[in-house]
């Protein structure tokens, strides 16, 4: 039964009294709708049904009710019916979304603005449909996909949900390849620009040479100074090789990591070779490549030219 008025004096019939009994218990037939629904007038102290398979809402208006006021809501639809403020002020504590079997209670504090009392107050079903999605929040509970492998999540105030994914902008390293040493030399091409540094793991090495070298694309002068195997100094010439490790005895077999910073500049670039990281004894030279190239390239082989190589070379990108 809708909201009704009363002159002094006068006596309700029996289905009066009943609607109001009804209305007052929440109950009395319900307004059954299917689709997006606008709130009327004569709404006040009755019941909106809404039945749709398909997610909808109710809007709220001002100036259609006095403070006071209710409008009770249910959502018997399989689908999600949402409580918008119009032209009025709608307030909850709970959520404006209603998921299947969920109701609440529209009570207006006066003609303009209305609270809205959740019966669940657990907000609406929820919105993830996919592996990795994060449950959100922006005017109501939102859903934010997963990002691309290797992005990390950031806060952005100009998004809907003040979240985004991002690559990162430094201190990521990433796999950029894995290469199977063989024959007498391998070369890794097309070498990814996007990282600030390289860093190159070659593992399980082994050679009849008593030394590994590594060659980029670029040739000029690359000075390394330092000391190799247990401490004997090592000063290159002025086209040293970007990567020595040594051995005393005639066969090689060791782990190398080495490190380019800044290899895409044309401008001088830091070097450093740790050399067998096996072995503290090993070699630990630092220097720079003075070649006006980019690092697209890296060549692996033995000193002498001769020897074949086996092993396998990671080549690490580092923002």
């Amino acid at each position: 039964m809708a909201k009704q008025s009363f002159s002094v004096g006068q006596v309700l019939t029996a289905a009066q009294m009943t609607s109001l009994q009804e209305t007052a218990m929440g109950g009395g037939a319900a307004s059954s709708k299917t689709a997006n629904y606008v709130l009327v007038a004569a709404d006040a102290g009755t019941t909106i049904s809404m039945t749709s398979t398909s997610a909808t809402t109710i809007t709220v208006n001002t100036g259609l009710f006095s403070a006071g006021d209710t409008v009770f809501i249910q959502n018997l639809g399989s689908a999600t019916c949402t409580i918008t403020a119009g032209t009025a002020t709608v307030n909850t504590a709970g959520s404006l979304i209603l998921p299947q079997y969920d109701a609440g209670i529209l009570y207006f504090v006066s003609a303009s603005s209305a609270i809205f009392y959740d019966y669940i107050q657990a907000g609406a079903v929820s919105p993830l449909t996919t592996k990795g999605d994060l449950y959100t929040f922006s005017t109501s509970d939102a859903r934010l996909g997963v990002g691309a492998n290797g992005t990390t999540l950031v806060a952005d105030s100009a998004e809907a949900t003040g979240l985004k994914w991002a690559t990162p902008s430094s201190g990521s390293i990433t796999l950029l390849s894995t290469t199977t040493l063989t024959g007498t030399s391998t070369t890794v091409s097309g070498i990814s620009q996007d990282y600030t540094n390289l860093y190159f793991l070659i593992v399980g090495t082994t050679t009849t040479s008593q030394r590994l070298i590594a060659v980029p694309n670029s040739t000029g002068d690359r000075q390394l100074v330092g000391t190799y195997y247990n401490g004997n100094p090592y000063q290159s010439g002025s086209a040293g090789n970007l990567f020595i490790s040594a051995e005393s005895n005639s066969v090689f077999s060791h782990n190398i990591l080495g490190i380019i910073y800044n290899y895409t500049s044309t401008a001088p670039k830091p070097i450093q070779n740790i050399g067998r990281i096996d072995n503290v004894g090993s070699s630990n030279l630092a220097g720079y490549d003075y070649t006006a190239a980019a690092i697209t390239s890296l060549k692996i082989e033995a000193a002498n030219g001769t020897a074949t190589i086996t092993g396998t070379v990671k080549i690490y990108g580092v923002k």
